[in-house]
């Protein structure tokens, strides 16, 4: 069974894990950004705002038809470090009985908002992340884990007649997310030596839980986190490793597009070096965020197989070619020749 089919397999099972807990569609835009889910019920729904849709598909997945769930950022057409909300989205965070920002410098603009919930969880200060540390928790499996408890704990303290329930959904989801781990160890035994380079570190902690060995320069992965151009020096050693072939795949952020990356995204092009999209808000066609994880993963590993598949073509070439060398060499009159050949 070919590696691709190992993970198709693996796929497949996170999957069916993963409709038992799926949000389905956005509803309504609270603004160009924002795109809020809820459910009738009976009961008391809990009003909770999330900062960016990554944390508010997974206060969905964990809350159920409880909760009403707002993304104040909920598409991949914003630049989200250059996002600023609206006075709309603000009053929108005040009426938040439950609060999920990210933190660590990310979504400055929602922390600062964060007086008015009843509950406020802050993804950054649940795993110890801080300003400055790449703040793309999301992508972690730790991280992903950690929020989806406290979140699970929020939601119990604002109704604790449904805590029984909340805490079933999230054994539900941890299941899913225990499919995707091992998803992620077969993609790592079957990519033990992959490498990737990054226009920028947007999805560092994925490649880290898939160990793929992170081979950009680190100046150059320095300035980005900095929110700064890289020097002219950097650009060149991350065009260098593209062309050398010295990463097996580049990861590219569409929301961070410039000159400089589309220069990079040529290199990569050129040197037949895969290119992998990868966005930091969740997109439109994704039913959640374990779902998300998955699709990339499948992405990844395609890139790699493909990649793969077209070196051991064109080593067959080249075998090709080299025999019909050799017979060239072979009938020459010095034998000598064809020694040296074969030496070289």
């Amino acid at each position: 069974m070919t590696f691709s089919a190992n993970i198709g397999k693996a796929v497949a099972a996170v999957m069916a894990c993963a409709i038992m807990v799926s949000v389905g569609g956005c509803g309504s835009s609270a603004s160009d950004g924002a795109t809020s889910s809820s459910s009738s019920t009976a009961g008391t729904t809990i009003t909770v705002v999330a900062s960016i849709n990554q944390w508010g598909m997974l206060a969905k997945e964990i809350g159920g038809d409880k909760v009403s769930v707002t993304s104040i950022l909920g598409t991949t057409n914003v630049d989200a470090h250059d996002f600023e909300p609206q006075t709309s989205d603000i009053a929108t965070i005040s009426k938040a009985t439950v609060l999920i920002v990210n933190g660590a410098g990310y979504d400055e603009w929602a922390t600062k908002a964060t007086t008015a919930a009843d509950t406020v969880v802050n993804a950054a200060d649940t795993v110890g992340a801080s300003d400055g540390d790449n703040p793309h928790l999301w992508f972690s499996s730790d991280a992903r884990t950690a929020v989806a408890k406290e979140i699970a704990d929020a939601y119990g303290k604002a109704d604790p007649s449904a805590k029984t329930y909340f805490s079933q959904r999230l054994a539900t989801w941890k299941k899913s997310e225990s499919e995707l781990e091992k998803t992620m160890a077969v993609f790592s035994k079957e990519h033990p030596n992959a490498t990737y380079a990054a226009t920028e570190s947007v999805a560092y902690y994925l490649m880290s839980d898939l160990k793929l060995t992170d081979v950009t320069p680190q100046s150059y992965t320095q300035a980005m986190l900095n929110d700064s151009e890289p020097a002219p020096a950097d650009i060149q050693k991350m065009q260098k490793t593209l062309t050398s072939k010295t990463a097996s795949l580049l990861i590219n952020n569409p929301q961070e597009e410039s000159d400089m990356t589309a220069m990079i995204t040529k290199a990569a092009d050129d040197a037949g070096v895969p290119v992998v999209d990868v966005t930091e808000q969740v997109p439109d066609n994704a039913t959640g965020l374990i779902a998300w994880m998955n699709s990339l993963i499948s992405q990844f590993d395609k890139a790699l197989a493909d990649d793969q598949s077209d070196e051991s073509g064109q080593a067959d070439q080249n075998g090709v070619s080299d025999s019909s060398s050799g017979q060239s060499d072979s009938s020459s009159s010095d034998p000598s020749n064809s020694a040296d050949s074969a030496g070289e």
